[in-house]
């Protein structure tokens, strides 16, 4: 949140910064092509000074206005302000345009004298008014000491353009650059509101992807607990078996059974483990298997001896070992398991097993439904796996990527 805040900040002051450096570099460009003779500070700052209002109301708008659409999603609230705001700037706008020079009059002194306005004066005709209303309105002027024609005292002048003024207020109505700068206003907040909104839906997506792989680690967990309950079950009862059939081979069992462990409690909680070590371990486990059973159950095993330097998820293989020796293994009819593990760019693990009448009904086992739920988790889409489950004959055939040792 901090980080998404951050760089929404550092665009917001790259923006303005931009925007205030900009007329800076256009009066410099002026100046170089000879349309200026110096900096003229008056207008800069002139200038500068309407883009302190638009800052401000931008600042308002991103730390009080916006945070009521976006955060709280409160849209009355939030337009009824805008509202407000944009109609302010509006009055305002209207109220505080410069003055503006009225229109400029030729001094009396270089006005024409009357009597060479009437020589220049077209004659009578038709569309003419007649002279005597012409001259109805005209003061009588005479001539003074130095020649020049003067009104009578307390006659006035008419000004022969209209009315002498200075300055000119205009109206206070809304007037072109008024619209254009509420106009631009608008834009602005629009503008702000997006990158919020954008930065807003990033940082959601940020913590939705964060609760989504803590989800997954905790039911990948979840599963792995699963798991090793059930494989030291299958392992202890093997050890049983053995105590009287052949106590010795039970002591050397018993020490497989302890590297096994030391495999799971060490490597089953790290996300990946090296190729070579899962597949000692699956090596392990049936000739651990083997001991339990007789010559009626064939047990064909091929791993690979030399493996790439890739890593796998840990104890992934072995639940479709152990569903292959608890329900494919009879004790009157003959049996067998065939394991096979190829190793190219993917991993290609196969296993057919024959079907028991009655099969082995030990409890605790995980279930293929939770298998392919710690797929899912892990590959997404990118496993392959198919169960052929025919009436004498269950196959397996899974294929899951490989990743680079870590």
């Amino acid at each position: 949140m901090k980080q998404s805040s951050r760089q929404e900040n550092i665009i917001y002051l790259v923006m303005w910064a931009i925007l205030f450096v900009s007329p800076i570099l256009s009066m410099y460009i002026s100046i170089v092509a000879g349309e200026r003779s110096s900096f003229e500070w008056h207008d800069l700052w002139y200038v500068w000074q309407k883009f302190l209002v638009f800052l401000g109301l931008f600042l308002i708008h991103n730390f009080l206005l916006a945070p009521i659409l976006i955060n709280r999603h409160h849209k009355v609230g939030y337009f009824s302000l805008i509202t407000v705001v944009v109609a302010c700037f509006a009055l305002y706008q209207c109220t505080t345009r410069p003055e503006r020079p009225g229109p400029r009059h030729e001094p009396m002194e270089e006005r024409m004298p009357p009597e060479e306005m009437e020589q220049q004066m077209p004659p009578e005709g038709p569309g003419m008014p007649p002279e005597g209303l012409r001259k109805k309105h005209e003061v009588p002027r005479t001539p003074n000491a130095s020649g020049v024609p003067e009104a009578p005292k307390g006659a006035t002048l008419r000004p022969a353009h209209g009315p002498k003024h200075d300055h000119v207020r205009p109206p206070v109505i809304v007037g072109e650059r008024d619209i254009v700068a509420t106009v631009i206003l608008i834009l602005m907040f629009g503008m702000n509101l997006g990158i919020k909104a954008y930065s807003k839906s990033r940082n959601d997506q940020r913590k939705l992807a964060e609760l989504e792989k803590q989800n997954v680690e905790q039911q990948l967990e979840y599963l792995k607990y699963q798991i090793n309950p059930h494989f030291f079950m299958n392992t202890l009862n093997n050890i049983h078996a053995l105590v009287d059939i052949d106590p010795k081979k039970a002591q050397e069992t018993i020490l497989e059974l302890s590297k096994m462990m030391r495999f799971i409690l060490y490597e089953g909680d790290k996300n990946g483990v090296p190729l070579s070590r899962e597949m000692e371990f699956i090596r392990t486990y049936i000739n651990l298997m083997r001991l339990r059973y007789t010559d009626k159950v064939t047990i064909s095993v091929d791993l690979p001896t030399e493996v790439p330097d890739k890593t796998i998820p840990p104890l992934m293989l072995i639940s479709f070992v152990e569903n292959a020796f608890k329900h494919g293994v009879s004790y009157q009819h003959p049996s067998f398991i065939h394991i096979k593990v190829d190793v190219d760019s993917k991993l290609t693990f196969t296993c057919q097993n024959s079907k028991a009448e009655k099969p082995n009904q030990e409890k605790g086992g995980m279930g293929l439904v939770n298998v392919r739920k710690r797929l899912d988790l892990l590959y997404d889409k990118n496993y392959t796996l198919n169960i052929d489950d025919a009436p004498n004959v269950y196959s397996v055939k899974l294929v899951i990527p490989l990743n680079r040792k870590q």
